[in-house]
């Protein structure tokens, strides 16, 4: 069955995760699955090879091996607390809701886990993040690398948009983000910005014209604005400036708009927006 998948993890961030993973499932009329991957335990890195005889290592052994198992344990029982706690928040909105908990890497997980995904969801920054230099969280990069589907990304706070805005360059995976938009119920009904940054030339002009004439047909109310300056500044400014609620843009690509969380211009449009973005390859 087709579903939103959620990825949440014990960040901050996990709450809004749920909050517009509950969203998207409405609008989309789809169950949510919400999954946390455990991940690798590393067991403690001693060194035993000094003057230690063979019993004493052996005991040693012993009690780290005892005390990862705890910490497995433990893992499991914060795990599932998180995904309970996470299902009663989106299941009180009407929607179905599964749970899953998985151990292992989380790359090696996502294959299985959205198979079957319309859309997966993930915060912007993890539990292990600095929060006060604003670092992105290092699964994020790695998700949107990785993952086949859209990828949501949640800010910090959940608010339904009334209002969003696409980042247009005119390459394929912009075009992916258009051609989804117009197909599937989950934005329609909401004003549409279409923002493209570069010089006001006929040629720029015009390629504003296809994705504008699309979406109108579709049923969006489309404003577009054509913008010269830097993209992370430009698009950043309309977003702070016109009340947007969710950024779409492509992932992937050799345009500044359109690279990856890696490269530098996303890495400081998606710390600088401080609302959803969603991210198509």
């Amino acid at each position: 069955m087709t579903k939103i998948l959620a990825l949440i993890d014990g960040s901050i961030y996990s709450k809004s995760v749920t909050g517009i993973a509950a969203w998207a499932a409405g609008r989309l009329s789809l169950p949510v699955e919400i999954a946390h991957v455990l991940g690798r335990r590393i067991a403690g890195n001693f060194d035993l090879s000094g003057q230690l005889d063979a019993n004493e290592r052996t005991t040693l052994l012993k009690k780290m091996a005892d005390l990862d198992e705890e910490h497995g344990r433990l893992a499991q029982q914060k795990g599932r607390a998180m995904l309970d706690g996470a299902r009663a928040e989106a299941a009180a909105t009407g929607i179905e809701v599964n749970t899953r908990l998985r151990n292992g890497d989380l790359l090696d997980a996502l294959g299985d886990l959205e198979a079957e995904a319309e859309i997966v969801v993930i915060g912007k920054r993890g539990e292990a993040a600095d929060f006060a230099r604003l670092h992105l969280g290092s699964n994020l990069e790695r998700v949107v690398r990785a993952s086949k589907k859209p990828v949501l990304v949640a800010a910090r706070a959940h608010e339904p948009p009334k209002h969003f805005l696409i980042a247009y360059d005119g390459g394929a995976s912009a075009n992916r983000a258009v051609d989804y938009l117009v197909s599937s119920p989950l934005l329609k009904g909401l004003r549409c910005t279409v923002l493209s940054v570069g010089a006001d030339t006929p040629e720029n002009r015009s390629r504003l014209e296809a994705p504008v004439t699309r979406l109108a047909e579709a049923g969006f109310e489309v404003h577009s604005i054509l913008e010269p300056g830097e993209p992370e500044e430009v698009i950043s400014a309309h977003v702070e400036e016109s009340g947007v609620g969710l950024l779409v843009m492509g992932a992937y690509g050799h345009s500044r708009i359109r690279a990856l969380v890696i490269g530098s211009t996303t890495t400081e449009l998606v710390r600088r927006c401080k609302i959803p973005v969603l991210m198509f390859r």
